[in-house]
């Protein structure tokens, strides 16, 4: 019985050992909570990347896609990211003709899907969530003569990703330069970059990815964000224009005596961050002129908001674009906290 009992506890204790090694710690996420610099590089030399920083530190991890993929490379300029559902889309814009493309990664590791590469994906711009599992990516399409005036082709179109299976389904033919996109409802409102020229707000339906409407403007429309009320906000040359998107009329224009840059809405959607004539400014949606709150006595090329602390980041770059830039993090009060070393022309962030 001795004997038995000695031998039944051996294999229990051997089973325990077994089932310890099988149910381990999983591998850490090496990209887990934290903020993606995107890093547009020097468009010439085709060598943007993405970085990536915690929140408690003062130091990014650089150049995180070719770490995660020794063996691929970029190999362009960064143009967006965004996740869904467990991916990730970085947007590439290589400045030769047909080598642009978008590169779908495991959120969090960064290792390598699938790529959309061209004719499917040209120029893309911008990619939005439209599904569980599908994406809207805005594409310029094959650029053209920029002294001749024609380097925007008429129209762009809006790539439908299908991200179950990795494939742009569908392009809907959009406007030209046709840029940044906001989702209301089960419709997308899209626009254009102001350098194309183009004075339309298309308004397409989510549910049957094709074009519903089309709104003329007196200048270019770009849609920016849907506030705390479900109202649409737009950028049109000096103007922030708010509009009810179900009716489509415009509830209020506010004016500026010159361009607002990098406008970008706060996190509880009740605000708007944006620079102008040197400095960085707050204005409420509720506001009815511009007089915006100073909160930073300095631009930036891009702003984000972290929404877990609702800090502000800006990127700075020096003239030349050979060098790496900074990013500078602010309280929401504007005190500065710290600057930190990114990589080539940070344009761009975002939170998780």
């Amino acid at each position: 019985m001795k004997n038995q009992l000695t031998k039944s506890i051996a294999v229990s204790l051997l089973a325990l050992s077994v089932w310890n090694c099988k149910t381990s710690d999983p591998d850490p996420i090496p990209y887990d909570l934290g903020v993606y610099i995107l890093n547009s590089g020097n468009f010439s030399s085709n060598n943007g990347t993405i970085s990536f920083l915690t929140r408690s530190s003062k130091t990014v991890a650089t150049n995180i896609f070719q770490a995660a993929n020794p063996s691929l490379g970029l190999s362009g300029g960064i143009q967006g990211y965004t996740e869904i559902n467990g991916k990730g889309l970085i947007l590439v814009d290589n400045s030769s003709t047909g080598q642009d493309k978008v590169e779908i990664v495991e959120v969090g590791t960064f290792k390598s899907r699938a790529t959309l590469k061209t004719p499917d994906i040209e120029n893309p711009r911008q990619v939005i969530q439209v599904g569980l599992n599908k994406a809207y990516i805005s594409c310029w399409d094959v650029s053209g003569d920029y002294s001749a005036g024609t380097f925007y082709k008429d129209p762009g179109y809006i790539a439908v990703v299908d991200l179950n299976t990795s494939t742009v389904i569908k392009k809907i033919p959009a406007v030209k330069g046709v840029e940044k996109m906001v989702v209301s409802g089960t419709e997308a409102f899209v626009g254009s970059t102001t350098y194309s020229g183009d004075k339309t707000l298309l308004v397409i339906d989510l549910n049957t990815d094709t074009e519903k409407q089309r709104i003329a403007f007196g200048s270019t429309p770009e849609p920016i964000a849907l506030d705390a009320n479900g109202k649409l906000w737009l950028q049109a040359g000096n103007d922030l224009v708010q509009i009810d998107p179900v009716t489509r009329l415009v509830a209020k224009r506010l004016t500026f005596a010159a361009m607002p840059g990098s406008v970008i809405i706060s996190t509880d959607k009740r605000s708007f961050y944006y620079t102008l004539s040197g400095k960085t400014y707050n204005l409420s949606i509720d506001a009815t002129t511009t007089s915006g709150n100073q909160v930073i006595a300095r631009s930036f090329s891009a702003l984000g908001i972290d929404p877990q602390t609702r800090q502000i980041y800006g990127s700075q770059n020096p003239l030349l674009y050979t060098q790496a830039g900074y990013v500078l993090r602010y309280e929401s009060t504007g005190t500065l906290i710290d600057s930190v070393k990114a990589e080539i022309a940070p344009t761009g962030f975002y939170f998780r």
